[in-house]
């Protein structure tokens, strides 16, 4: 395998299913994915076998699944694990879009292993996938100030300079994306914001 599109073959976003957590800033990770979908007009639908909601979006000659757990927030890993163990997809060549409180709402990073920062979502896949060493893409969503404030801020809807903010933020990561996947990281990392 080269390292052309640094070898990505799964790319999930992470959030909390149902109406009442669709808007919250937990879902960040569901709306990178979701406008993703909307640019290359591609249907999610439910796999029960897989509890997650799936795509598949053809790109630059090859085919990568997009996923969205179903599973609440805290077990994501449950979708992910199953759906990597049964199409043997090494955990390197796995793309995770989450919220990250360590970035102002309307930056992103993509980035290559590391912690999970305490968020239950990331913590949850390193236990299903036995590592740390997937991909992601981390998507800023600010922070509220206070550790004790975190749960409450992530599961509230972002005010609406925030949410534009994020959303702009979303789509200048699946430019950088496209760019990633077609160019490799090696020859664009100096050109893809975020990186």
């Amino acid at each position: 395998m080269t390292d052309k599109g640094n070898g990505i073959r799964l790319i999930a976003g992470l959030g909390n299913p149902g109406p009442n957590y669709a808007e919250t800033r937990h879902n960040a990770g569901a709306w990178f994915i979701e406008a993703l979908c909307q640019q290359f007009r591609l249907t999610l639908s439910f796999d029960t076998k897989f509890s997650a909601r799936m795509a598949e979006w053809t790109f630059g000659g090859k085919t990568y699944p997009l996923l969205i757990p179903t599973t609440y927030m805290n077990h994501s890993g449950q979708a992910l694990g199953a759906y990597a163990k049964y199409f043997q997809i090494p955990v390197e060549s796995i793309l995770i879009a989450h919220d990250e409180l360590d970035l102002k709402a309307g930056d992103f990073r993509f980035k290559t292993g590391g912690g999970h920062a305490g968020h239950n979502g990331l913590r949850d896949i390193m236990h299903h996938l036995q590592s740390r060493d997937f991909q992601r893409i981390r998507l800023g969503i600010d922070h509220p100030g206070h550790k004790d404030e975190v749960s409450d801020y992530v599961l509230n809807k972002p005010n609406k300079e925030e949410k534009i903010q994020i959303k702009t933020a979303i789509q200048e990561a699946i430019t950088a994306l496209q760019k990633l996947l077609i160019e490799g990281l090696s020859s664009k990392k100096e050109q893809i914001h975020g990186i």
